[in-house]
């Protein structure tokens, strides 16, 4: 039987008494640093489109049941924006400067919402927009990683 709250809390991480969304986040790019040991980046990436798929779903039922819009234990819209980071920020099961960057940028653009990312946030209801603004952060975080990592390099 599917286990909707442990998906959505990606593992119960998010149910964390304190900083529910980072501890959230780390324990997506743990996830993701086992995962791509066996699949490619291409692949990570592709699945984290299909979880977003999914994940609306089940937040609107979510939602509806609680009462609450993005309730801070729900997490796995933290995982899909980490693995679109580090999707972007083209990182490996062993390259932990570009692991350990790409979480650092998306904990800052999740946390601090600028932009569109924030407008999304405020603005957009239901699974869409729980997701949307961390598929947005996860977007410009993997643009970040790699600016960072190309002036790391030069």
């Amino acid at each position: 039987m599917f286990d909707k709250k442990f998906f959505l809390t990606v593992g119960y991480s998010g149910l964390s008494p304190k900083a529910s969304g980072t501890v959230g986040s780390f324990v997506s790019l743990i996830l993701a640093l086992v995962l791509l040991k066996f699949i490619s980046i291409t692949t990570l990436f592709l699945v984290s489109i299909l979880i977003t798929v999914i994940s609306i779903k089940y937040i609107n039922q979510y939602e509806l049941e609680q009462n609450q819009h993005d309730s801070k234990e729900i997490v796995i819209d933290e995982l899909v924006g980490m693995w679109i980071t580090l999707s972007i920020a083209n990182c490996t099961s062993t390259n932990y400067t570009i692991a350990f960057v790409s979480f650092v940028c998306f904990r800052f653009f999740d946390i601090y919402k600028p932009s569109i990312i924030g407008f999304i946030d405020q603005k957009v209801q239901g699974g869409w927009g729980v997701m949307g603004d961390d598929m947005l952060a996860g977007f410009f975080a993997g643009l970040s990683t790699n600016f960072i990592i190309y002036i790391l390099n030069f």
